[in-house]
């Protein structure tokens, strides 16, 4: 269709003069140049500023157009009212919208026309001018049900988002109390997915009835690795054994650890591939998830190493060794930001009673499916049933990145009968969950009301990076509760049916009656 009418454009162009092809095309404007949305095309002269904020929206908008002021810059011209800056943003964004729909359904229209033509031998010359039909969509009316209002944007320029046209409202709902180490502890969750939470508490319950959780933190450090080119892969190798010398290794840690209070280098792994070095950087960042403490630490670290090896190039200060929101053998196998175990022994009444199954069956299907059914798989990290549901609803709670719920995720679930069959031992094992109680996004209003929950909002000023491994225990023991509800679940056959009831729509939903007593099953997917 589009050749056919490509080919009676250009027979057109023989046949007519310049004003018919561009009558041909008209869209009630004189400009025929390609569309650009005019708050996209132009760049804000240097050195000319006008003060803004005594003018009205669409003045504003003019200046936008005529390229004085850039949308991403409106909250730098507009700093006592940031509120003002992301509705004249929501306006700008409709208006393009709509103008580039608008195009694009003349552009179908004049295609139709151009077909309609070929197929009849109409001479093109005496094609009418095409009229794009009128649009059914509003932008500016969709944009209505994104929120804008009631949120303190100051606390995002700069830190959390550009471009900001509003914000998302999720759903946060709590599990538990858990009993963890001893204390009890609720779990903030932040999902759109029915019986998430349910599950989760279920679990929590099982769990606190039986004695609780216990955690183990195994280590702590973040990871970066940029990838280095040396002359051959002699060199690379010498410079694997220069870094390997307890002395230089000193010497870099000692250029790292200047970059900051927290960050102390722990240790440096060297992967060579060929002439090419990846560095694999580990170090402590107090209660920061650390990602950016680190890369900075890495910068400083290669000066020092470039000064014994000039010929180095850094290619790139991630190597994809670190591995940051990639699956990767390496962290599973050599841990990323806090490695930790939770562990259970559930009372076999409970198992019944609450968990509606049997110790023997759930230990059965923990084989059959978490190990052998990964396996097949050929998973990495993957031996769990849904670790990274609980993982990402904890992170958007709290403030985290939820891109690293990929490697946060990975995870081992093992499961056994105890004290002569009676009980079930259960564990978890999450060798890489990335997290952080400052920086990112744990200092937004709502996220911070959540760290507050679990008492660990900010940085430990008397044992820095104790609220940081807190919150990693914190996200197992989650786990840990969603595991035994969820295998519970399968293995009594109740999945579907919890969905049903919790994870559908319906016109008027009843009030949730004790749902949250575990008096039955409150399974979730799988």
């Amino acid at each position: 269709m589009i050749r056919i009418g490509s080919n009676l454009i250009k027979q057109s162009i023989k046949n007519t003069n310049k004003s018919g092809i561009s009558r041909f095309f008209t869209t009630g404007s004189n400009n025929s140049t390609n569309y650009k949305p005019e708050s996209c095309v132009k760049e804000e002269p240097k050195g000319k500023s006008v003060n803004v904020e005594d003018l009205k929206d669409q003045e504003i908008i003019a200046l936008v157009d005529k390229g004085e002021i850039q949308p991403h810059n409106l909250e730098t011209r507009l700093p006592n009212n940031f509120q003002r800056a992301v509705h004249i943003r929501r306006k700008l964004l409709a208006r393009d919208l709509q103008k580039e729909h608008q195009r694009a359904l003349h552009a179908q229209a004049v295609v139709a026309a151009a077909e309609k033509a070929a197929t009849s031998g109409e001479d093109p010359s005496t094609i009418q001018p095409v009229v794009a039909p009128a649009s059914n969509l509003d932008f500016e009316s969709s944009l209505t049900n994104l929120p804008v209002d009631h949120f303190d944007y100051t606390k995002v320029l700069g830190a959390c988002c550009e471009n900001v046209i509003g914000y998302i409202p999720i759903p946060v709902g709590v599990a538990g109390p858990i009993l963890l180490d001893g204390k009890l502890v609720s779990i903030p969750m932040a999902t759109t997915e029915g019986c998430l939470v349910a599950s989760t508490h279920r679990g929590a319950k099982a769990i606190t009835k039986s004695g609780g959780a216990k955690t183990v933190l195994l280590q702590s450090g973040m990871t970066r690795a940029p990838v280095c080119r040396l002359p051959s892969s002699i060199r690379a190798g010498e410079l694997k054994q220069w870094i390997e010398n307890q002395e230089n290794f000193y010497q870099v840690a000692s250029a790292f650890n200047s970059t900051s209070r927290f960050a102390r280098l722990k240790s440096i792994k060297v992967v060579i591939a060929g002439r090419l070095v990846y560095l694999r950087f580990k170090s402590s960042t107090g209660d920061a998830m650390g990602m950016n403490m680190v890369s900075k630490g890495v910068e400083k670290a290669l000066e020092v190493i470039t000064e014994y090896f000039p010929e180095m190039e850094v290619l790139s200060l991630s190597g994809n060794v670190c591995t940051d929101k990639k699956p990767s053998s390496i962290n599973w196998l050599e841990g990323r930001g806090k490695s930790v175990i939770a562990e259970a022994v559930i009372s076999g009444d409970i198992v019944r009673d609450v968990l509606k199954t049997t110790v023997e069956a759930l230990v059965s299907l923990n084989i059959d499916k978490n190990l052998i059914g990964s396996a097949m798989a050929g998973s990495i990290g993957g031996f769990n049933a849904h670790a990274s549901n609980i993982v990402t609803a904890l992170y958007i709670a709290t403030g985290q990145d939820p891109a690293q719920n990929v490697e946060s995720s990975n995870c081992i679930t093992l499961m056994e009968s105890v004290n002569g069959g009676k009980d079930l031992y259960i564990s978890v094992t999450m060798p890489s969950i990335e997290v952080g109680t400052v920086g990112g996004g744990t200092h937004l209003p709502a996220q911070s009301a959540c760290l507050d929950l679990l008492k660990i909002r900010g940085a430990n000023l008397e044992r820095p990076g104790a609220n940081s491994e807190q919150l990693a225990r914190v996200v197992a023991a989650a786990v840990l509760s969603g595991e035994l509800s969820l295998m519970s679940a399968l293995a009594a056959g109740h999945l579907v049916r919890s969905h049903l009831k919790h994870n559908r729509k319906t016109e008027a939903p009843a009030p949730q009656a004790d749902t949250i007593s575990m008096t039955h099953n409150l399974p979730h997917s799988d």
